[in-house]
């Protein structure tokens, strides 16, 4: 079937509904506006039989509503209504809600329902949530609707019938007037809740130190107190502010955006405040597994169960600063000194990784430079990994990974993935070469063919799609708070294995040919030759592109 998705943007949801259509074999194309001319000429393109709309902020036109069955994924449960559903559920503490399908009329989010799936909502971020307990939900409601739809034979369900008996509820627009905390008043649980609800947008709308900025994202600090509101310490660029009664790690924050200014974007704590941090200590967190049973946070941690290490990390947003990278080698070096034959990464629910940081080279007073800082960061680590003869080491993706951070995770010796993840191997979209190796690890898993097509045609692969290219070698099909524990079963399995032993064994052998026939360095080399380039030359495309991805132009 021909299917036209209509999104606001080609986020997560959208790239996973496109790459699970085309996997079943359907005719999917994408089209970012709902300008009626544009959509006039979309439609005229790609005759689609189907409109689905993954992700969408503004009203389809009633030419192409009443002319064409267009179906809205809207993410919260039957009877629902309002754009800001799940930031009111995670706000309120909502343990169970679900995605509807319906069609688009006058009324929003109030057409016939063509399908409606339920989801556990643990206590995490919304941007987390989405991604993954949502995102299973959207693509169940989505394969039944186009099912349903295919049939011929599937009458939706009428909101409106006294006979289907849908309770309705439509919440308002979640403003900043409801989000806001009060410090002296506001419980950690309470402070919290409000953070996760606007943890990537909007932002929670706050005064600190005297100055307003956006709060993204909370997690509750179990030990350390002090006057409510009151920065009490940093750690891995987050600051921790009091509560009444404990305290709350705050990773991101963004300046208010003033009049004619283009709109701000979200930084590491620290970084942000800059000049005005005030002079707090620093508490890091040990990486050891000692301190498991902590309710704090961190964004690096390191635990063992027999020979099998695993070395978690999880970056706002996927991104990976040159001080992200740099911390996060220091750990991997950490973790090779221990005595394990298996060394899993990543495992997380959320993003693996996105690559180099955009916004803090947006942000750093010369952009090319650290640009350049980042990307060599980011390579160290790779090398590392690549260069790792005496243990097995895994990839572990709960979670997408798209440019530099989908080649980190080839860099390992096994790449494991959950269902629900989406790779996006390329750099084409945002004007880079790219490095991380990936002239190597690339081809080497792939071919060059494969290589070469991934990387110029630039579009998101499904983890299925992955596997059968060679990209993945192990899919979980677990829910995203199982996966976790379905690789740790796997990897301390394998830890025992004997022929691991025997594979551990062969990988120097096998890196030494491979050096022989041509050093990592060269690889190396000549990838930072076109990144420099393209870093120096102010006209290139990745310098305008950066720009307008990060200020969302």
């Amino acid at each position: 079937m021909n299917i036209l998705l209509l999104a606001s943007a080609f986020n997560s949801l959208t790239q996973r509904v496109y790459v699970e259509l085309s996997d079943r074999g359907h005719t999917v194309a994408v089209e970012l506006s709902c300008e009626e001319a544009a959509l006039r000429d979309a439609l005229q393109r790609h005759r689609p039989a189907l409109i689905v709309a993954p992700m969408l902020k503004e009203a389809i036109p009633e030419q192409v509503w009443s002319a064409h069955t267009c179906l809205i994924v809207h993410p919260g449960p039957l009877g629902d209504r309002g754009p800001s559903s799940l930031d009111w559920a995670v706000q309120e503490g909502v343990d169970q809600w679900g995605v509807t399908v319906l069609r688009a009329n006058a009324e929003m989010d109030a057409g016939d329902v063509w399908a409606s799936v339920s989801c556990p909502l643990p206590p995490l971020g919304k941007s987390d949530l989405y991604r993954n307990e949502v995102s299973d939900a959207a693509l169940q409601a989505v394969l039944l609707a186009v099912e349903r739809f295919a049939s011929g034979t599937f009458v939706p369900r009428s909101q409106n019938s006294a006979v289907e008996g849908i309770a309705v509820t439509t919440r308002p627009y979640l403003r900043q007037e409801t989000r806001r905390i009060d410090w002296a008043a506001d419980s950690t649980g309470t402070v919290v809740r409000k953070l996760r609800s606007a943890d990537s947008q909007p932002g929670v709308l706050d005064e600190l130190l005297g100055a307003p900025w956006f709060l993204h994202g909370g997690h509750p600090e179990d030990t350390l107190t002090g006057a409510p509101g009151d920065v009490l310490a940093t750690r891995a660029g987050a600051i921790c502010r009091a509560t009444r009664d404990g305290a709350v790690w705050i990773p991101q924050l963004r300046p208010r955006r003033l009049p004619g200014q283009l709109p701000t974007f979200s930084l590491p704590a620290t970084t942000a405040l800059g000049k005005w941090l005030p002079p707090v200590p620093d508490v890091p967190y040990p990486l050891d597994s000692a301190h498991d049973d902590r309710h704090t946070w961190t964004d690096i941690h390191y635990r063992e169960h027999g020979e099998t290490g695993f070395l978690g990390f999880s970056f706002p947003g996927g991104a990976m600063s040159t001080t992200h990278c740099e911390r996060l080698l220091t750990a991997y070096r950490y973790a090779c000194t221990r005595p394990t034959s298996v060394l899993v990464l990543g495992g997380g629910r959320d993003f693996f990784s996105n690559g180099i940081h955009l916004n803090v080279i947006e942000a750093a007073p010369d952009p090319a430079a650290e640009s350049w800082a980042n990307i060599n960061a980011i390579d160290d680590v790779v090398q590392a990994i690549l260069t790792t003869t005496d243990r097995y080491v895994i990839s572990a993706l709960g979670g997408n990974a798209a440019a530099g951070g989908a080649m980190l995770a080839l860099a390992a010796d096994k790449v494991w993935c959950r269902t629900g993840v989406v790779l996006n191997p390329h750099y084409r979209r945002m004007g880079l070469y790219g490095s991380e190796y990936w002239t190597y690890s690339l081809p080497r898993r792939v071919g060059a063919v494969v290589a070469e097509q991934l990387t110029e045609r630039a579009m998101p692969v499904s983890a299925a799609t992955g596997q059968r290219l060679g990209l993945v070698d192990r899919l979980f099909d677990s829910s995203p708070q199982d996966f976790a524990g379905r690789v740790a079963e796997f990897a301390v399995r394998l830890a025992s294995t004997p022929s691991t032993r025997t594979r551990i064994a062969a990988k120097k052998a096998e890196r030494d040919t491979a050096e022989a026939a041509k050093p990592l360095a060269a690889y190396r080399e000549e990838e930072l030759g076109r990144m420099r380039q393209i870093f120096n030359d102010p006209d290139q495309p990745y310098h305008a592109l950066r720009r307008a991805f990060v200020h969302k132009a």
